[in-house]
C-alpha cells in the first residue's frame, strides 16, 4: 500500500493545529481539501484519527500513537530533503510571540538587521502577554520571563536580569507622601494593568528579607498597554508598577521617580524559548544564531 505522504503531511499539520480552519491557512490549501485528506487516511487505516465536534478537534488513542509515531519521521524525511541540496537558505514566515513588556528585544533594531540578513525571511510578531501553547497556536518560537517557561521548551536569553519596580511622577509624590512599604500602597491611586480584559489586574509583587509576596492593589486606572500606564504616571495620575527598563528613560530625566525599591530585587530575564526538537527549521535556525550574535552587543 503507497504511503500518502501529502495526507500524512495535513493530518500532522491538523494535529499540531487543533484546527481544520488553522492548518488550512498555514498550509495554503482550503478546509475541505483538509477534511477530505483526513478522511482518505481514516478509510485507508479503517480507525478514526481525530474526533471532532461543533467546537473542538482532539486526536483519538489511535490518532494520538499515528502522530508521535510519524511526526518525528517526516521531520527527519524533510530535513534530509533539504541536507540533499545543501544547505537550506532561509524562507518562509517566521511567527513569533512575544511579551509586551520585553522592551529591548522590541526596539526594532534586532528585527531590522535580521530581515536584511535573512530577505527571504518575513517576521510576523504577535505582541501578547497571555499563557499561551505556541505550538498549538502555530508560533515557530516565543518570548517570555524565564521563570514563566514550559520545562519542555529550549530557551535561549535574551536580556539580563531584570527587576520589577513603581514609579510615581514627582508632582504626584508632592502631594501624595511617598510609600514606605509596599502595605502602603493601598492609600495610594495606583495605575493597574492586566493582559486582557477577562482577566484581574495584575498583583504588585514585592520581596522583603527573602520572601515574596503581593499586594492586590485597588487601580484608579487598568490597561492593557504599557505606554498608558507610563504617560498616565507621567501626567501624576498615581504610583504604577512594570519592568525597571520600560521606566528607566523618565527615571533618568526626572519625570518619574521610583519608590519601593529595597522591595524590588532583581529576577531572571527574558527568553526566546522553541519546542525542543532534532530539527530545527533553517528560517528559525538562522533567527536563533542571529539572536547569539546580537545579545553580545545588546547585554554588554
Amino acid at each position: 500500500m503507497a504511503t500518502d505522504f501529502t495526507g500524512i503531511s495535513i493530518f500532522i499539520a491538523v494535529a499540531e493545529a487543533g484546527s481544520f480552519r488553522l492548518a488550512s491557512e498555514r498550509l495554503g490549501v482550503t478546509r475541505s481539501a483538509v477534511s477530505q485528506s483526513i478522511r482518505r487516511i481514516e478509510d485507508r487505516l479503517g480507525v478514526a484519527l481525530i474526533q471532532r465536534t461543533t467546537r473542538s478537534l482532539i486526536l483519538t488513542e489511535a490518532g494520538r500513537k499515528l502522530y508521535d509515531r510519524v511526526a518525528p519521521a517526516m521531520s527527519d524525511v524533510n530535513q534530509a530533503i533539504e541536507d540533499a541540496g545543501g544547505e537550506a537558505r532561509p524562507s518562509g514566515t517566521l511567527r513569533l510571540a512575544v511579551s509586551s513588556i520585553a522592551e529591548r528585544f522590541l526596539d526594532g533594531s534586532l528585527f531590522t538587521e535580521f530581515v536584511c540578513a535573512c530577505p527571504d525571511v518575513t517576521l510576523d510578531v504577535t505582541i501578547t502577554d497571555e499563557t499561551i501553547d505556541i505550538v498549538s497556536e502555530g508560533f515557530d518560537a516565543g518570548v517570555r520571563l524565564g521563570e514563566v517557561l514550559e520545562q519542555d521548551m529550549v530557551a535561549l536569553p535574551v536580556s539580563g536580569e531584570q527587576r520589577q519596580i513603581a514609579v510615581a511622577s514627582p508632582g504626584y509624590l508632592k502631594l501624595n507622601p511617598a510609600p514606605t512599604h509596599p502595605r502602603d500602597l493601598v492609600g495610594h491611586r495606583c495605575i493597574g494593568w492586566r493582559p486582557s480584559r477577562d482577566v484581574a489586574p495584575y498583583r504588585w509583587e514585592f520581596t522583603e528579607q527573602g520572601r515574596d509576596f503581593a499586594v492586590a492593589v485597588q487601580p484608579a486606572v487598568t490597561t492593557n498597554e504599557m505606554r498608558v500606564m507610563v504617560n498616565t504616571a507621567l501626567c501624576g495620575g498615581g504610583i504604577t508598577c512594570g519592568m525597571e527598563e520600560l521606566f528607566q528613560p523618565y527615571i533618568v530625566s526626572g519625570e518619574l521617580v521610583a519608590v519601593l525599591q529595597d522591595y524590588c530585587p532583581p529576577f531572571a530575564g527574558f527568553y526566546l524559548f522553541y519546542p525542543s526538537r532534532r530539527n530545527v527549521p533553517p528560517k528559525l535556525r538562522a533567527f536563533l544564531d542571529h539572536v547569539r550574535r546580537w545579545r553580545q552587543t545588546a547585554l554588554r
